[in-house]
């Protein structure tokens, strides 16, 4: 199957129709097209790219499914201090490394990070990053690697894959959350937005401002609206973030085009609650598998 590599990006093309394009600023996805299940629907694009993002690699893609490395929202471990808000993964260019898989299944290529000035300027760790995307007709699997080359430190980091689902807002409900507890980030003061909640909607909205961390997050996720609906696996994501920042937040980003929060939901497996940690040596792999319904 086709895999057509640019200098800023690859696209892989499965021949039903689904697509999936990749820049290498970010290893952002930056579209996923896929065919719906009746067999006879034209490929739709499946992912939220705000029209006034950056796409240029002068910031952070606003959409699309960037990659959170190594700290989640502002830096709070020591290691973490110099790095700016989401840390430094979605904000480098990342390099091309194989082919992984091209068959009757599906395409899977691997993209790469490694230390470079930019990134050992602000952050000291020693790490090796890969993503791993693969394309199936009506699938798109996202596969985050984090490894430890130390020889004698450990590596503590957090990891999200920031999925931007398009979506109306005003009717989209994500479940089963039913029982699982978490922090509401959009609370006033800081002791309430660290204090745990329990969630006790059947089906979660997110018709207000939504900024919300569930721990032990489910193995798979709901996401549905009238007429549509994706589901996502997650292995080894302990936590899921529900965004939208509706008017109240959304307003004020420069790079969110008009009313775009009526058009997406942000569904966040992610590693965010506590830090991850790797001895010497030792790998890490956090899988989103998203799929059509």
């Amino acid at each position: 199957m086709p895999v057509d590599q640019s200098s800023d990006r690859v696209v892989l093309k499965h021949p039903k129709g689904a697509s999936v394009e990749i820049l290498l600023y970010g290893a952002t996805i930056v579209s996923w097209k896929a065919p719906g299940k009746d067999n006879y629907s034209t490929p739709a694009e499946r992912l939220f790219v705000s029209s006034k993002a950056a796409l240029d690699g002068s910031k952070a893609v606003r959409g699309g499914i960037p990659v959170v490395f190594p700290c989640f929202g502002p830096p709070e471990h020591p290691d973490h201090f110099k790095l700016p808000q989401h840390g430094f993964a979605r904000n480098e260019i990342w390099s091309f490394d194989s082919v992984v898989m091209d068959n009757d299944a599906g395409v899977s290529i691997r993209l790469t990070l490694l230390p470079k000035p930019s990134i050992t300027a602000l952050y000291a760790k020693d790490f090796q990053l890969s993503y791993v995307v693969t394309l199936a007709e009506h699938q798109l699997s996202t596969d985050f690697h984090v490894s430890n080359p130390s020889a004698a430190e450990a590596l503590e980091f957090q990891a999200l894959l920031h999925t931007y689902i398009r979506a109306p807002a005003k009717d989209v409900s994500i479940s089963p959350l039913l029982g699982k507890h978490y922090v509401d980030k959009t609370e006033k003061s800081l002791e309430a937005r660290n204090t745990l909640k329990e969630e006790r909607r059947e089906s979660v909205d997110v018709r207000a401002f939504t900024d919300s961390v569930y721990e032990k997050a489910p193995s798979t996720v709901n996401v549905a609206w009238p007429g549509g609906g994706l589901e996502l696996k997650l292995v080894h994501f302990t936590t899921l973030t529900l965004w939208n920042p509706q008017a109240e937040a959304g307003s004020k980003m420069g790079d969110m085009e008009e009313n775009g929060w009526e058009r997406f939901v942000c569904v966040e497996p992610g590693y965010v609650r506590g830090f991850k940690k790797l001895g010497p040596g030792e790998t890490w792999v956090g899988q989103q598998v998203l799929s059509v319904v």
